[in-house]
C-alpha cells in the first residue's frame, strides 16, 4: 500500500486509514471481532488508525487499545477530542482544562504513553484558539503528543489558527480531516486548498457517504446502525437527489467495471490535497472489499463524468457538511439579542 508523508511531520501513513467508530456501541459491539477487523487492516498495509474519545462513549478507545498491544509500535495512532463526555459542560470543548483531563484520559483507554496525532474535533466558538494551541503545544513539548490537527475546521479557522500558532510561538496544526465524498464536495472550495497552501495534511474521513455509497440497492443505510436517521429520509428532497445521484454513479461504475465503493474511494483520492483516506468498515468483508479499491486510479474521462453528476464544489444536501451546521446549530450566536417580548408581541423592559 502506498505511503505518504503527513503535513511535514515526518510520519509516513498508508493511503487508507482506519476509522474505528463503528467499533463498540455506535456500531458493533463485538470487541473480538473488532479486534479481528482491526488485525486484518494491520496486516494488509494500513498504519493510520484514527479513532475519537466520544466513539462509544470512550468504549472505542478501550477496543483499539486492545487491538493493538504488541503493534503499537508499528502504527500512527490518531484520536480526537472536543465532543461532550458526559453532562458537565466542562467535559467537553476545546478549553486547556478540558484538553489536559481528555488526553490523560485517551491515553489511559488506549493503553499508550503517546498519541500520534491528536485532532481537535471541531471549533469551539466559546475558546479563544490561542488557548487551545497553547495546552495543545504544552503536550507536544511534554512528549505525550507528537502532532496535532484538526477536523471539520472550515478554512477561516485553519488561517486563523496559522497565524496565531506563528504569532504565539505554538506549534502549528498539521492536519485537517474534513468530510469528503462524492455526494458531499464543498471542500474542494476552500478547506483543500488551504490545506494545499499551508502544507496540511488531509485525512478525508466519509467516503462512502454514511453509506450511501455503499449500499447494494437503492435503499442507502439499510442494514447497518444509523446513527442520523434523518440523512436517510427520501421524503427530504435533497436526500432524494442523493438517491438519484447515487443511481447515476452506480451505473457509472459499472461501465467502468468497478464496485461503486472503489469508484468512491478512487475518486476522494484523486485529489492532489488527500493523504489518506479514512475507511470505516465494520465487518471483515467490508473491509476486505475496500482494501481491494487502494490505489484504484479514475481517469480523466471518469472524473469529468462525476462533475457533470455532482458539480464541484458541491454538497447536494448542505446538511451533510459539518462544520458549517455545527457552527450554525445554535440561533443565538446568529440573531442579536433584542427586549423580551410578552404573549401578545409587545415589548417588555
Amino acid at each position: 500500500m502506498e505511503r505518504r508523508i503527513l503535513g511535514g511531520t515526518g510520519m509516513s501513513v498508508s493511503e487508507l486509514a482506519l476509522g474505528t467508530m463503528m467499533f463498540g456501541s455506535w456500531g458493533s459491539p463485538d470487541r473480538r471481532a473488532a479486534h479481528t477487523v482491526i488485525g486484518m487492516a494491520l496486516d494488509a498495509g494500513i498504519n493510520l488508525v484514527d479513532t475519537a474519545d466520544i466513539y462509544g462513549e470512550g468504549g472505542t478507545e478501550e477496543i483499539v487499545g486492545e487491538a493493538l498491544r504488541g503493534r503499537r509500535d508499528d502504527v500512527v495512532l490518531a484520536t480526537k477530542f472536543h465532543g461532550p463526555m458526559g453532562r458537565d459542560p466542562n467535559h467537553r470543548g476545546n478549553s486547556r482544562r478540558w484538553i489536559m483531563r481528555a488526553v490523560e484520559d485517551s491515553l489511559r483507554r488506549l493503553g499508550t504513553d503517546r498519541i500520534d496525532l491528536y485532532q481537535v474535533h471541531g471549533v469551539d466558538p466559546d475558546t479563544d484558539i490561542d488557548e487551545t494551541l497553547s495546552a495543545l503545544s504544552d503536550l507536544v513539548r511534554a512528549g505525550k503528543v507528537r502532532a496535532i490537527g484538526t477536523s471539520n475546521f472550515p478554512a477561516d479557522q485553519l488561517v486563523e489558527a496559522r497565524w496565531t500558532a506563528e504569532r504565539r510561538g505554538h506549534v502549528h496544526f498539521r492536519s485537517e480531516q474534513p468530510a469528503y465524498s462524492l455526494l458531499s464536495r464543498s471542500v474542494e472550495m476552500h478547506v483543500l486548498p488551504t490545506a494545499q497552501r499551508h502544507g496540511m495534511g488531509v485525512l478525508a474521513w466519509g467516503p462512502l457517504s454514511a453509506g450511501w455509497l455503499s449500499a447494494r440497492d437503492a435503499t442507502p443505510g439499510k442494514g447497518r446502525t444509523v446513527l442520523e436517521p434523518q440523512r436517510f429520509d427520501l421524503t427530504v428532497p435533497a436526500n432524494a437527489a442523493k438517491a438519484r445521484a447515487v443511481s447515476r454513479l452506480r451505473e457509472l461504475a459499472a461501465e467502468a467495471g468497478m464496485p461503486l465503493t472503489h469508484l468512491a474511494l478512487g475518486f476522494v483520492q484523486a485529489h492532489p490535497a488527500v493523504t489518506s483516506v479514512i475507511i470505516g468498515p465494520r465487518t471483515a468483508d467490508q473491509l476486505t472489499d475496500l482494501l481491494a479499491g487502494a490505489g484504484r486510479v479514475l481517469d480523466d474521462g471518469i472524473l469529468d463524468r462525476i462533475d457533470g453528476i455532482v458539480p464541484p464544489g458541491s454538497d447536494l444536501n448542505p446538511a451533510d457538511n459539518h462544520a458549517v451546521r455545527r457552527l450554525l446549530a445554535d440561533p443565538a450566536r446568529r440573531r442579536r439579542p433584542g427586549p423580551v417580548r410578552g404573549a401578545r408581541g409587545t415589548a417588555r423592559r
